[in-house]
């Protein structure tokens, strides 16, 4: 495999740096990132965050897609999922415009309720291309039933919910694939629809996206404020769905405080998030899998963000998946032990961890830039590529 493959996301900075004519140092200083951790990022000894790599991209003037080499349009041509993108972007500008007069008339709430019970079970599943092949269709039904429901009431509130939920679904696709501007852009129009819904947890939810897609660099403080202002408004109300929720959001502030050097606050929310995840257990409210497991993920991750990968693998060693868990999380889980197994050496572990996540989520495996970064840190730790490697490196495009 050519030297140029292998390098991936940190040759990529590295000569976007050289370009600019940025030092370490100076690219370091305008992504909020050390510059011995950057130097370990462009030689591949250190694979960054998806947090990480948004800051770095920002300081180069580029976006995320650029240094993953993504959204892999070759990959996804061969999948037949690059031709699925452009009428999610259309369904999104048609928002709010009226249907035509021969246009049929919306289905019932039930029934699109239905459709959208099936868009939340293929976000569950991380069956991505199938989601985003029902979701342009199901976008201008449900705009047009937002004008049909428009009389202030619950079926006003129900059809805003649903469209919620489908610009969600929109914004996992994208997000996913790596086409940021459409998850940005999704997420509009979700926060649009959420604050109709009448569902102040569907407010909640768009606020954890959208920190999600601010937790890069300096915007990490905003996607902090983000955080604290879904707490403050979604008041604890005892429900389970609400905790969840609430769960949610602090641990998304776990991953962020832990990306800013805060070791002593992160470990404050996780303790919280701890707290709460023992009360509840499992659950899959709203689509937030929260629950003892997942928060023992994002203490796994955290410790791989701040680079203690022997930490992290410890912490995922006491993991076991239950039964029925969410096939999104569980592709996750086996993709950030991966990332430590291999940067700490244990790089058959790593490679069988690889594996596991293409068992239980191939599409999200397959797209997804952790995947990538650490089969790059797999070819680079051998003289010689083995046959199993180099078939995964293969299926995935790496």
């Amino acid at each position: 495999m050519a030297e140029g493959r292998r390098s991936g996301v940190g040759r990529r900075i590295q000569e976007l740096r050289l370009l600019r004519g940025h030092t370490l140092r100076e690219l370091g200083r305008r992504a909020a990132v050390s510059a011995s951790m950057l130097s370990r990022i462009e030689t591949g000894a250190r694979t960054p965050s998806e947090q990480v790599l948004a800051a770095l991209a920002r300081a180069l003037g580029v976006t995320v897609s650029v240094l993953h080499g993504q959204p892999y349009i070759e990959q996804l041509r061969k999948d037949q999922l690059d031709r699925l993108i452009s009428p999610l972007g259309t369904a999104l500008d048609n928002w709010g415009i009226p249907p035509e007069d021969d246009d049929p008339a919306p289905r019932g709430l039930e029934q699109l309720g239905s459709d959208i019970s099936r868009v939340r079970q293929l976000r569950t599943d991380s069956e991505y291309g199938t989601l985003a092949e029902m979701l342009p269709g199901l976008l201008g039904e449900m705009s047009h039933a937002t004008m049909v429901h428009s009389a202030p009431g619950h079926d006003r509130e129900r059809a805003h919910w649903l469209q919620a939920e489908a610009a969600l679904g929109v914004f996992s696709v994208a997000y996913k694939f790596g086409y940021m501007d459409l998850a940005r852009l999704a997420l509009s129009r979700m926060a649009m629809a959420a604050a109709l819904s009448g569902d102040p947890r569907q407010v909640a939810a768009e606020r954890v996206k959208r920190a999600q897609l601010s937790a890069d660099g300096p915007a990490m403080e905003q996607g902090l404020r983000l955080v604290r202002q879904g707490l403050r408004d979604l008041e604890d109300d005892g429900t389970p769905g609400t905790r969840a929720v609430r769960g949610g959001l602090i641990l998304k502030g776990v991953q962020m405080h832990g990306l800013l050097g805060r070791g002593d606050e992160a470990g404050a929310w996780l303790a919280e998030a701890r707290g709460i995840a023992a009360e509840l257990g499992e659950t899959n409210h709203y689509l937030f899998v929260f629950g003892p497991t997942n928060t023992e993920q994002h203490a796994m991750a955290a410790a791989g963000d701040r680079d203690d990968h022997a930490e992290a693998v410890a912490v995922s060693d006491r993991v076991r998946l239950p039964a029925g868990y969410p096939a999104a999380r569980a592709g996750v889980y086996w993709i950030d032990r991966a990332r430590s197994l291999a940067l700490t050496a244990r790089c058959d572990g790593a490679l069988d961890a690889l594996y596991e996540a293409r068992k239980v989520s191939p599409q999200q495996t397959r797209y997804h830039p952790t995947t990538h970064s650490t089969v790059g840190v797999l070819l680079r730790a051998r003289p010689s590529v083995p046959d199993r490697l180099r078939s995964f490196a293969g299926w995935s495009g790496t």
